[in-house]
């Protein structure tokens, strides 16, 4: 069993960086990951959230290109861009001639305004770290930049909601390593400020969202741009079946390291289902938080509270703050530097509750979190996964509490198929609940049943009027 970093192959410098972070031994997926990144393999690596993926690939990704320049010859004869399968869809705008676009006039307070047209050298990173969010960026750029003060090396981010001028200059100074979200890139690339030519090593994080319909257009269009002759490293807490083909065409050999299976949740958080009507969810929260759901009288300090929307988030974080809680709020309409503001506050415990979409729920570190809330059933399973994942981390024990409203049996349903286990139902002692909820059969299937043509008026039992009591009706 590995117990150093300086047995995984990490030279000096790095492993100074190493230390500056902070880290004593490696994780099981640094351990496993970082000497096939160094070997020079496409790798593809899932991990439970929280198990340090960001420094799996950061820091051999850092040693790969140290001492390599724009001129070297091995990066100069990669500058050929990786062919790209014209019958697609969703590369038939890479694939027509560019014209300069016109920009919009834009106010002065805007993160984009006087943002000049390209003038001067491109900049050319000899790696790339493509990530969904803004924070997750954030949070892989201070990593990356405490060990570069080590070796020397320049990193860069570049992400929406923030000044693209500052960008412009800070690419400028150069850059080895780019961190970056795809809407950005994609805009540097078409003004010629960005050249990604002789990118040696290409990382996707949170790679199952970054390959799915919502960023795969993107991320094609970015891959574009890259040479045909690249190191590929995929990472993510969940890889599905439904992206395989995908990283199949994408990776040459890759080696894999599984640290958890798909649809695994960290055994350091305790689940807890709360059956509910969607009328009371909100009081039911505000007791969980007052009396200290699962542990009575404990101090819930910082509990992460998911909805599925931003209206949603709105409307509950404004009904939260009438309780005279302290609430933030996180979500893509919210101003960057209000993000920021509200993670920084939630961080230190300032704020007691953090009412936010999925933006939260990947890849953000923040210590201390005593309870994750999923204030409605999450509609992607995988989801589900990350959100748990912001509890329980480095060791310590959290809790999760899954609302679910008789209308969002189905995304439970799903959730439990994809974890291949029943999340453990819980009731808040002495609370009045409304007898409209539906509290789930203890005896159900974590598999999917094959249902015959006859099977119809069977498997309704039990879901006709309301049981006796507070339980309400069963499934």
């Amino acid at each position: 069993m590995t117990t150093s970093f300086a047995e995984l192959g990490l030279n000096e410098q790095i492993l100074a960086g190493v230390e500056s972070l902070g880290f004593t031994q490696p994780t099981p997926v640094q351990g496993q990951a970082i000497p096939l990144v160094l070997e020079g393999r496409d790798l593809v690596a899932s991990a439970q959230t929280g198990t340090g993926k960001t420094a799996a690939f950061a820091l051999p990704t850092l040693q790969l290109i140290m001492g390599l320049s724009a001129d070297a010859p091995e990066v100069a004869a990669m500058e050929t861009p990786a062919p790209v399968d014209e019958s697609a869809p969703a590369d038939e705008e890479a694939q027509r001639p560019k014209r300069r676009r016109r920009r919009r006039r834009r106010g002065k307070g805007s993160p984009d305004a006087g943002a000049p047209v390209a003038t001067g050298e491109p900049a050319r990173p000899l790696a790339l770290v493509v990530t969904p969010t803004r924070e997750l960026a954030q949070q892989i750029e201070r990593v990356v930049t405490t060990v570069c003060e080590h070796t020397g090396q320049r990193s860069v981010i570049v992400m929406g909601g923030t000044r693209f001028d500052r960008q412009l200059k800070a690419l400028a100074r150069g850059c080895d390593l780019l961190v970056a979200t795809p809407g950005r890139l994609i805009d540097l690339m078409e003004h010629r400020h960005v050249d990604l030519s002789q990118v040696r090593v290409l990382v996707l994080d949170e790679a199952d969202r970054m390959l799915d319909m919502g960023f795969w257009p993107s991320v094609r269009r970015i891959m574009a741009a890259l040479p045909g002759k690249r190191q590929n490293l995929l990472f993510s807490a969940t890889i599905p079946p439904s992206i395989k083909g995908t990283i199949d065409a994408m990776l040459t050999d890759p080696a894999t390291v599984e640290i958890a299976r798909v649809g695994e949740t960290a055994d350091t958080v305790e689940e807890h289902l709360c059956p509910v009507t969607q009328g009371q969810k909100t009081q039911l929260l505000q007791a969980i938080v007052s009396s200290g759901g699962a542990e009575p009288g404990a101090q819930l300090d910082r509990v992460l509270v998911f909805c599925r929307t931003k209206h949603r988030v709105d409307d509950v974080s404004k009904t939260l703050k009438s309780a005279d809680l302290k609430v933030e709020v996180m979500h893509a309409d919210r101003p960057q530097k209000a993000r920021d503001k509200a993670l920084e506050r939630f961080r230190e415990g300032q704020v007691q509750l953090l009412v936010a979409t999925d933006v939260m729920s990947r890849g953000i570190d923040v210590s201390g979190i005593d309870a994750v809330v999923n204030f409605d059933v999450p509609m992607d399973p995988e989801d589900y996964v990350h959100r748990i994942g912001r509890t329980g981390r480095a060791g310590a024990t959290g809790h999760a509490y899954t609302f679910v409203a008789p209308d969002e049996i189905t995304p439970l349903r799903e959730i439990e198929y994809f974890t291949k286990k029943l999340v453990p139902i819980w009731d808040l002692p002495d609370f009045e609940y409304d007898s409209g909820r539906i509290v789930p059969n203890a005896s159900r299937a974590t598999t999917r049943t094959t249902r015959t043509m006859f099977s119809g008026s069977k498997s309704r039992r039990g879901f006709g009027g309301p049981s006796s009591g507070r339980f309400g009706r069963h499934y």
